[in-house]
């Protein structure tokens, strides 16, 4: 990971080869239908990003795959879809108004704007020291002896705080009164129906609230592909419970949402927990862990997981003056639960899904790239593949072949190319079984199965082609 070394900003660069991962990655991803700059064809737009067929397939997996682990597998948790749309006393109430800002300077010389904190990030001097990267004035005594990274001058502005929130108007009139804003999270959603839902589905605490939604940060500096862009979608629980029980569902949370991205693959070795430090935890916490992924371009933040206390409800209870507490009919205790919560991104673990599972390997003395996702997240699960195309018999049987497998599973029909190439494509977006059907098909009515990983290949039936696929997935 790239780290700042001295007062003129010299870059310690990490090894060509993580790049080089980096640059294939973002290359595949475009050139298979994974993920394209947004409006392309004007230009595009910094910071946002359109997935492609099969860059939709992998999202939608991913999101599905949450919901049945955390939702549908439980008893003790139900789900939300919050309007992107709020009161703007929500983001009052909950502080973002005011406080939810990032430390800006911009460069006098070239009018680049920076993150102020990722300027000074891991910076340590005999004259500074190690400070808090919540501290303007602290970052100012730095940032006077910096340079700028884009044009190298020195003439970066103090920092100043900037609202990451996107302000809109409702109606015709552009005026305070119409004011409102694209949610920056979808957490606030679930505290202010909090009320709604325990009313309605009868719960107990603890319990939790799931949320899967877009969001919207105005970035200053957004990158790494997509994993910081203006636009994402988050995967949210909302855990409330007694104060005396957060401690040990803290500790809970920690260790389930870490289990559940090893389970779907990812080396344990690209996964670590990071502690935030007293002067980085966020006002309202208690506590808080990420769970951080070896990216290419350094460990960074997968999911946080915090101990909220009983700030949100509160909070939403003082500024809209309604009784959010909660009546446990055991104890006859009324009071406000605390809240532990796990917040990950969508796109931040397809991300990190798609580095884990990229691999090039030698066979044969020709390079092979193969992305090895879990079966689960594979964005096509077979392939269909005649073995040449222009005999009509082995089309035919293909076809058939085909439209009985589709219906049980996501597929997909190639004959273009040698078969070599198309095998060759189907690993390269992660396809877990090739399934050709060759001239002794004709005869013995079975084709073969390939394996993605391993290369191997078995004859089945026809008859017993769908029963097969379903004991290997």
């Amino acid at each position: 990971m790239s780290k700042i070394c001295h007062l003129d900003f010299v870059i310690c660069h990490s090894e060509t080869m993580s790049q080089d991962k980096m640059d294939k990655i973002v290359s595949l991803s475009k050139r298979r239908g994974f993920i394209f700059p947004s409006s392309e064809i004007y230009g595009g737009i910094g910071g946002v990003y359109d997935l492609g067929p099969l860059g939709v397939e992998l999202k939608n997996n991913i999101k599905r795959i949450w919901w049945r682990d955390l939702v549908w597998s439980r008893d003790d948790m139900v789900g939300l879809d919050a309007a992107i749309l709020m009161n703007p006393k929500v983001w009052e109430a909950s502080g973002h108004i005011q406080s939810f800002t990032d430390p800006l300077v911009e460069c006098k010389n070239c009018h680049k704007r920076f993150r102020a904190d990722h300027l000074v990030e891991k910076y340590e001097t005999d004259e500074v020291g190690v400070f808090s990267l919540k501290d303007l004035e602290q970052m100012e005594k730095v940032i006077k002896n910096m340079s700028c990274p884009e044009c190298g001058q020195k003439k970066l502005t103090p920092p100043r705080q900037f609202n990451l929130m996107f302000k809109t108007y409702i109606g015709p009139v552009e005026d305070n009164a119409s004011v409102v804003y694209l949610r920056p999270e979808t957490a606030q959603g679930i505290f202010v129906n909090f009320k709604n839902i325990l009313s309605t589905m009868r719960k107990k605490i603890p319990f939790g609230i799931a949320q899967i939604g877009k969001s919207f940060r105005n970035e200053i500096t957004p990158g790494n592909f997509i994993f910081r862009t203006r636009e994402f979608e988050q995967m949210e629980i909302e855990w409330f419970c007694p104060s005396k029980a957060a401690d040990k569902w803290f500790n809970y949370w920690k260790d389930e949402r870490m289990k559940w991205y090893v389970g779907l693959g990812i080396k344990k070795d690209n996964l670590k927990f990071r502690k935030h430090e007293k002067q980085e935890l966020a006002h309202y916490a208690k506590e808080a862990v990420d769970i951080e992924y070896k990216f290419p371009f350094g460990w960074s933040e997968l999911e946080g997981i915090a101990n909220r206390q009983d700030y949100d409800l509160r909070q939403h209870q003082k500024f809209s003056t309604q009784d959010l507490t909660y009546f446990d009919e055991e104890t006859k205790e009324k009071y406000l639960p605390h809240v532990v919560e796990p917040s990950g991104g969508v796109d931040r673990a397809l991300l990190a899904f798609l580095v884990d599972a990229y691999h090039e390997e030698t066979v044969r003395g020709e390079k092979r790239v193969v992305l090895k996702f879990h079966k689960d997240l594979s964005p096509i699960k077979v392939s269909i593949l005649p073995l040449v195309r222009n005999k009509k018999e082995l089309v035919k049987v293909a076809k058939e072949v085909y439209n009985m497998i589709k219906p049980e599973s996501v597929s997909m029909y190639d004959e273009l190319g040698s078969i070599g190439r198309r095998y060759r494509r189907q690993d390269e977006i992660g396809t877990p079984y090739a399934v050709t059907i060759d001239f002794e098909t004709l005869k013995d009515k079975a084709v073969t199965v390939r394996d993605r990983d391993t290369m191997k290949q078995e004859r089945v039936k026809i008859g017993k082609l769908v029963d097969y696929l379903k004991k290997e997935m």
